[in-house]
Order: structure tokens, then sequence, then C-alpha cells
């Protein structure tokens, strides 16, 4: 078949993962494709349970207002069904003491919104609607070893079950399409040598940062404060971070971080006296009244990796990458979910679009542009980190003047409502970072002084 992959001719998709960036990729070409199946290496859990392969799972997510309405696009009424699960919404400002750039944010009326349920609720749900779908086939326990075809296109993939008592041998799996949705450990670049193909250069940036998490019983009801969460953001000035966030049925998430060589600790008794080198006592003296119920869970894989399948490069026809596989960000920042669901939109979108043939470059490069703005805010953020690491991690004249820019906008962000609208609607992906430039916002980001915000925590929202 012509390199056309959203021609009918596209009889079989094979999709390397069974998380939420393959999920949705699988339920898009469902739409395009007689069969889809897709390729899994745990054996999925019958409920909302945590799972090996998504080692992030037991860790904060958050779904920010421009995944929220991914989601529905793609699976009309998800989001209903997730707050009907018991997912707890938190509107911003209004439900959040936040401490950023030493200053505190004015809780005012919210206007944007966030998901904090358990990241495995919310993946047991996709499950539930993308598998509904007789065209798509899940097989599970099953893990890629490789392609099939040539450095012209791809043929299929080679699979080999996993587990005591499995057939270890591989076997091939013949397919029109195959779609890497398999993560940041993508092994990509040697499936694609073993075919005679080139890998997409990888642009990295990591700060070193780490995190802990552990889950803990809300204290009693505090009758001086009517607040959801509190956070306190990193900077380069005060590299230590918290945030404390609903799961539901009153429990919380707690998540520590600091740089590396001073990480949180995973011990229980050390992890709440590091929640005190925080520049306020808001979060320790919150986890001094609350009871933990999990242990302390660490993390450290957080670099930006971003692949670049749209330069040049002698590789295949029938061979895209989506989710991780292909642009990964510091989690700290709450984007992977939303840009899952945001490239699986693009990805219906490039496959339809009248105007011009759904090619693997054309399409790859829409999924590129869709994780854009995401790699923007997190690398843009991380190069300013002491000891940030990577080629991505330089800095140019146009960064230091951009830089110069948001660095007002965050300081006004706190106290001005319109520029604090407008900074939040950049960075839950709902309008584009150029209406951080948009008249009234520039107008007071450029001549205004910043506005008066709270000298301590604000723990009642404004009337």
């Amino acid at each position: 078949m012509a390199d056309d992959l959203g021609h009918r001719a596209t009889r079989h998709a094979v999709v390397i993962g069974g998380s939420l960036a393959g999920l949705l990729a699988a339920r898009v070409l469902a739409e395009h494709a007689e069969k889809v199946t897709v390729v899994e290496r745990d054996r999925l859990p019958e409920g909302p349970e945590a799972r090996p392969g998504v080692p992030q799972g037991r860790h904060l997510h958050v779904l920010i207002a421009g995944g929220q309405q991914a989601f529905d696009e793609l699976l009309p009424g998800f989001m209903d069904e997730l707050a009907e699960l018991g997912a707890p919404k938190v509107g911003v400002p209004e439900d959040m003491v936040q401490w950023q750039n030493g200053r505190w944010y004015r809780r005012t009326p919210a206007t944007v919104s966030f998901f904090t349920g358990a990241r495995p609720q919310l993946e047991w749900l996709v499950r539930q609607r993308v598998l509904a779908d007789p065209r798509i086939e899940l097989i599970e326990g099953t893990e890629t070893v490789g392609l099939t075809g040539d450095s012209s296109r791809v043929r299929g993939v080679r699979v080999r079950e996993r587990g005591a008592g499995a057939d270890k041998q591989p076997r091939t799996l013949a397919a029109d399409l195959v779609v890497d949705a398999s993560g940041r450990s993508t092994k990509s670049a040697d499936w694609l040598a073993d075919i005679g193909a080139e890998a997409p250069h990888e642009e990295t940036l990591d700060t070193g940062l780490a995190y802990g998490t552990r889950v803990y019983r809300a204290p009693d009801e505090d009758p001086g404060t009517d607040a959801t969460g509190y956070y306190i953001v990193p900077n380069p000035a005060q590299v230590y971070g918290g945030v404390v966030l609903p799961l539901g049925d009153g429990h919380h998430l707690v998540t520590l971080s600091g740089l590396r060589g001073d990480e949180p600790p995973t011990d229980e008794g050390e992890f709440e006296e590091y929640a005190k080198r925080l520049p306020h006592p808001v979060i320790s003296d919150w986890l001094a009244r609350a009871e933990p119920v999990s242990p302390v869970y660490g993390f450290r894989k957080t670099a930006n990796i971003r692949r670049r399948y749209d330069r040049p490069g002698r590789r295949p026809a029938g061979f895209l990458a989506t989710g991780d596989a292909l642009c990964a960000f510091n989690p700290i920042y709450g984007q992977g979910m939303a840009v899952a669901a945001l490239s699986a939109v693009a990805l219906r979108k490039a496959l339809a679009d009248p105007r011009r043939t759904a090619t693997t470059r054309t399409v790859q490069r829409a999924l590129l542009d869709a994780s854009r703005q995401a790699w923007d805010i997190s690398a843009g953020a991380d190069k300013k980190m002491p000891g940030a690491t990577g080629d991505a991690a330089r800095t140019g004249p146009a960064d230091k003047a951009v830089g110069w820019y948001l660095s007002r906008v965050q300081q006004r962000a706190a106290g001005d409502p319109v520029v604090g609208e407008s900074f939040r609607a950049a960075l839950t992906l709902t309008a584009p970072l150029t209406s951080l430039f948009a008249p009234p916002v520039a107008r007071a980001v450029l001549f205004g002084p910043p506005a008066e915000s709270p000298a301590g925590p604000p723990l009642r929202r404004e009337p």
C-alpha cells in the first residue's frame, strides 16, 4: 500500500504499549483500520490498581484543563464518568494555597481546574472505554522485541510472551502501521537500527530532580482553612518543592522534591523531616496533623527527552511514536496525561485531514506539534535550574529575553487576576503561550508594578 495512513487500506495497526498514550492512539486508529492490536508487557489488573509498567503510577497525577477537553473529545462523557468515580476536582487559584517565586497567590475565583484522583483509576476507566470497541484487541503479558520490514517500510513487530511458563520464542505480528507508545524507556532506537533505519536524535534536559510520595489520611477538619491543597513551587533560588492534593475518601498524596545529591528520603521518619526544608512550614504543619497510610515511594527518572522524528533521517514508512516514547517531560509539571490525549486528538485530525495525504512524516510532525507547548514550558523552566544538564539546557539571547518577560509574568500572576488567568491558561494547555503577550497582559507585565499579594499563606478564599 502507499504511505497513506488515513486510507482504508490500513487493515491492521499495532500499538506497542497499553497505557494512556497507547490506548488513546488505538481508539483513534480503530476509526481507520479494520483491526487494532495493543501489545502490553504487563498483565493488566481487573480494577483500578497500580501496575509495574507505570513506575510513576503511585505518585501524584493531575489531569489539567487541556487534557480534560481532549479526553472528552476522544471519549465523550469521560470527565463526567471520572467525577462519578470520585476523582476530586480542584479549582485554581481558589482552592489552593500556593507559594511561587517568593510570593503567595491570591485565592480569587477559579479560572481553571484539574482532577487529582489516582492514576490507576483514570487508566482503568480509559481501558474500559477503549477496549469495549470490538475492533481493538489487547495482548497482555507480551513484550515487543523488534520490528519487521526494512529501512523503507515497517511490516510488523516481533513479540514474545513474558512470565513463568511462557513461550519465549518470538513470533511476528504483521501490520500496516506500528505505533510506539512504550514510554520513555522505549527501545525504538535499537529496533530501527536492526532493520537498517536511523534512530532519531534525542534532545535531553535533566535537572536531577527527584521526589518522594506518600499517602496520608487528612487531619480532622481545620476551621482555620478551607484550602483543598497546598503547593510550594521550586525555582532556581529555592530548589525544594512540596505539594498536597486530595485523592478522595479523605486521603491525600504528599510529594516532596529536591535536586540531585539532596533527594527526598524514602525512609518514613526522615520524609517528614525533609519537609522542613521548604521555605514555609505550611506543609510541614499539615503533615504533623495527618496520618500516614502508605510507605514512601521514590522516583528519579525525571529528565525531559524529546525524540526528533521530524528531522531528516533514514526512517521507515508505517512507524510512528507517541506519548513518552516521543516526548517525555519532567513529571513535576503535570503535563503527561494531557499530552497523551492531545496527541491522540492530533493523530485523529492528521489522519482525517481532507486537505493533505496523511503520510508517516506529516502525521509524526502533527504528533510532535501536539507536545511542543508542554515541552517549551517544561524545558524552559528546567534549563534555569542549577545543575541542569543535556543538549537542551543551552540558552541563547532569545531564551534570555523570553525568560526576562516570563519572570515578570510570574511575579504578577500571584496578585493580578488578569495576568494570573492568562498564565494558568497557558500552563494548562488551554491557550497558546502567545496569549501571554496579549495587550492586557503585556501592559501589566511591562508597565505595571506587581500587584499586592498575601503576606502569608492565604488560608481562606477571597470573598
